[in-house]
């Protein structure tokens, strides 16, 4: 049976790169031991085939094989443009 691919949603930081974007996706968590919330962030590089991302803009990115060293996501829509 084949496994769901994972779905992100983040906003664009750079797009200076032909093709790639990069997404920063911010995920919100409770501190195990203080209960403090926490906003963590990460940073994915992502496959943008047409170069419409603008930075600023956010977008929907799906798992995806390996295009490059980097690269594991490919972007399926721009949700809200910057």
């Amino acid at each position: 049976m084949k496994e769901r691919k994972r779905v992100l949603i983040g906003h664009v930081l750079s797009n200076r790169m032909d093709k790639t974007v990069v997404v920063e996706v911010e995920r919100r968590q409770r501190h195990r031991l203080y209960g403090k919330v926490i906003t963590a962030r990460k940073r994915y590089k992502a496959h943008d085939a047409d170069n419409a991302c603008q930075i600023g803009d956010k977008v929907q990115m799906i798992e995806s094989r390996p295009l490059s060293r980097e690269k594991r996501w490919v972007v399926t829509d721009i949700l809200e443009r910057a």
